[in-house]
């Protein structure tokens, strides 16, 4: 891998609280969907400090789309202000890509996603190339936020459903309480007896899941427990910074 140059294009708000940063994807740059990559801030980005100009991110962006994106909680860290204050047009540096959380190859077993939050960016590479490719393996993605305001991607994931038969999408939020939006979905947290209705009839699925550490945790305690192979649960933790 190589440090390569980049530059941010645009930025959009994806959910509350939530940007999404589109970037030029430098000529010859691959990499598998569900891989991440390094952004290094430059040295005069304003508020980063020498030793907080580096984070890691997965690639929400498909291979065969034309710029690169990546999408934040945007919390109040160094890192995160030090990337909010950059304008249009700044420059980045990239390194990767990296990690092994991709998708299996034999389309005959089905893919379980378990996204909790900010947790669902690699699975969105993986959607839209199953999608743009219209992959014959069967994809469902079991998608928790605490509120449809604070759910990444959730009106495209909603059209993606429509438009690729092998997609199922089930959705769950947990703190409706504190929610203005009108949902009509479920309201509570995963537990084995929501899995077990969501993948019935899935062709012995294989499991990746993603989010903070204790849902990670959680999860995967739930899937053994549910007599599902550890071979066949694979994940990747998201830490706040």
């Amino acid at each position: 891998m190589a440090i390569e140059h980049s530059k941010i294009l645009a930025r959009q708000e994806v959910a509350q609280g939530t940007m999404a940063f589109h970037i030029a994807k430098p000529a010859g740059f691959e990499f598998r969907p569900g891989q991440a990559f390094e952004i290094q801030l430059p040295e005069a980005a304003p508020e980063a400090g020498k030793e907080d100009r580096v984070h890691a991110f997965s690639i929400v962006s498909a291979p065969h789309e034309n710029e690169l994106m990546f999408a934040t909680r945007m919390r109040d860290s160094v890192y995160k202000r030090a990337l909010a204050a950059l304008p249009v047009g700044a420059a980045l540096d990239i390194d990767g890509p990296f990690g092994s959380l991709t998708l299996h190859k034999n389309p005959a077993r089905a893919a379980v996603l378990i996204a909790g939050g900010i947790g669902i960016t690699p699975f969105m590479s993986m959607l839209r190339s199953a999608a743009m490719r219209q992959s014959q393996q069967d994809l469902v993605l079991l998608y928790s936020n605490r509120r449809p305001e604070d759910s990444v991607f959730l009106p495209e994931l909603q059209a993606l459903e429509q438009q690729y038969p092998r997609f199922r999408l089930k959705a769950t939020m947990t703190d409706m309480a504190h929610s203005t939006a009108d949902w009509k979905g479920d309201t509570q947290t995963i537990d084995d007896v929501w899995l077990r209705r969501a993948i019935e009839g899935l062709s012995d699925p294989i499991f990746y899941v993603a989010g903070p550490p204790a849902m990670v945790a959680a999860m995967h305690q739930i899937l053994v427990a549910a007599g599902i192979d550890e071979d066949d649960v694979r994940s990747e933790e998201f830490y706040g910074y």
